[in-house]
């Protein structure tokens, strides 16, 4: 389920009217309370006012992330029925619950955090940085990913120059990734950060995957600077010099 931590509706009021919160006649305000601050407080109340964690929580997905993946899936038709994917950076698991959706074959995931199990999914939880653990994950496969997905991101501090490089440094470890384990054909989607992928990253994806192209889902929030990239088409693993 989604977490969406404590909270309490207050009713609409008497008298509705559009005034400067911008709410219009008939909407109910969201009010957190025992929040710790300010912040987490207009996090949770945001939440809470947000229709696509409505919807997650009514249809069973465990984040409102999983609405990003099928938006994507709509425009590109990554998820094919019987294929093998890897899904890096995989907690809460809503996209590992779309892929099953989906009907794919195969499915493995890994998350530095401990993600409850998704049934038709092997998950890990450990580092894709470290060989075991990569290993370990990829062992649920009977052969090479037909696709990669990565919605990982850094956590943020607020300081967009900063969260965009740590993010793009996600990405770039997931692109190796996908460089290294892809057999030719397959397919790469990964969140990048404020304006998309950084321009090296655009050139090594261009010279790996035969098209390349930039999505903002609808619910990806008006606000945040996210937008994914998807690759389709590798190349093949390029000769070692």
């Amino acid at each position: 389920m989604v977490d969406d931590g404590k909270r309490r509706w207050k009713g609409p009021e008497k008298n509705p009217k559009k005034g400067d919160s911008g709410r219009r006649t008939g909407e109910r305000k969201v009010t957190a309370y025992r929040a710790k601050s300010e912040s987490s407080k207009k996090w949770i109340e945001r939440q809470l006012s947000d229709p696509y964690v409505q919807k997650a929580r009514k249809e069973g997905y465990r984040a409102r992330a999983a609405y990003k993946l099928l938006e994507i899936n709509d425009k590109t038709n990554l998820l094919r029925g019987g294929m093998r994917v890897v899904d890096l950076g995989s907690a809460p698991g809503g996209w590992l619950q779309v892929c099953v959706k989906k009907g794919v074959g195969e499915l493995v995931g890994i998350d530095l955090l401990e993600v409850h199990a998704v049934q038709g999914a092997h998950i890990i939880q450990g580092d894709v940085n470290e060989p075991d653990d990569v290993a370990a994950m990829m062992a649920g496969l009977t052969g090479p990913p037909d696709l990669i997905l990565s919605d990982m991101a850094a956590n943020t501090t607020g300081h967009r120059q900063t969260d965009h490089l740590r993010t793009a440094s996600l990405a770039d470890m997931a692109l190796h990734f996908a460089r290294t384990h892809l057999p030719q054909g397959g397919a790469f989607c990964s969140k990048v950060f404020q304006g998309g992928a950084t321009p090296a990253m655009m050139d090594e994806l261009k010279e790996s995957f035969q098209s390349v192209k930039h999505i903002k889902p609808p619910s990806s929030r008006t606000g945040s600077p996210e937008i994914f990239v998807v690759a389709t088409g590798f190349r093949g693993k390029r000769p070692e010099s």
